[in-house]
């Protein structure tokens, strides 16, 4: 069972009353998430910090809900977001306390290489080569604000901010830019592949483990000032 129809139970068993919720996004199965952000339409009366206290009393231990926030009637968790923020860890040597969340990673990697091509997807362009084919979508195009990669002791993170994500684009986009850092492609070549819209010539999709979403943002419009909602 997903997170998405945990916290459905929890809540309806809660409120006693049938609930779905909708998250800031979907993730693959394997994937992580820091922060989420989902949202429900309640018609019970409710102070937001004790139904988060009451809320986490029936969710397993993995599932945590950090805070109840009353919002606008048209806001959306997925549509109102202004950007979301994955990371995706490689551990570059044996790290019992990185298992199943981190890439172990063998080969050596040119970083400057890698990091000239990281900067060729930073703006407004069209991913479908990074995206996996069949998805329900309108268009492929994304505004990358920021990628960059950070070498932490043996931990390797590549972290990447974005107005949207595609299905499978992170970690399409992660193995790609590893084939360039291993030698397996030019960052000329990385570019021919963006360009492409050919899913075929980029880079495998990593392992789902080592990817983690960590942060979605929201204008402020989007909450309300009351204590209570509904």
């Amino acid at each position: 069972m997903g997170i998405q129809a945990v916290v459905e139970e929890a809540l309806s068993t809660l409120l006693r009353t049938p609930l779905k919720v909708v998250g800031s996004g979907r993730t693959d199965s394997g994937v992580h998430c820091e922060q989420q952000f989902f949202h429900a339409d309640i018609e019970n009366q409710f102070e937001p910090a004790q139904l988060a206290a009451k809320l986490n009393s029936y969710l397993p231990p993995d599932i945590a809900i950090k805070s109840v926030r009353a919002v606008r009637s048209d806001a959306h968790a997925r549509y109102s977001a202004l950007s979301r923020t994955y990371e995706y860890r490689i551990s570059l040597e044996k790290n019992p306390f990185l298992e199943g969340r981190a890439l172990r990673w063998h080969k050596s990697l040119d970083m400057q290489t890698m990091i000239k091509a990281t900067a060729l997807i930073v703006g407004t362009h069209d991913f479908t080569a990074f995206s996996k084919v069949k998805t329900d979508v309108n268009h492929f195009i994304c505004e990358i604000k920021s990628a960059q990669w950070k070498l932490s002791g043996s931990v390797l993170t590549f972290r990447i901010t974005a107005n949207r994500f595609l299905r499978g684009m992170v970690r399409a986009l992660t193995g790609t830019l590893l084939d360039v850092g291993s030698g397996k492609i030019t960052t000329k070549e990385f570019k021919a592949i963006m360009k492409s819209r050919d899913r075929r010539r980029a880079g495998a999709n990593v392992a789902p483990q080592g990817l983690c979403l960590v942060r979605v943002t929201y204008p402020k419009s989007v909450f309300t000032t009351n204590k209570s909602g509904k």
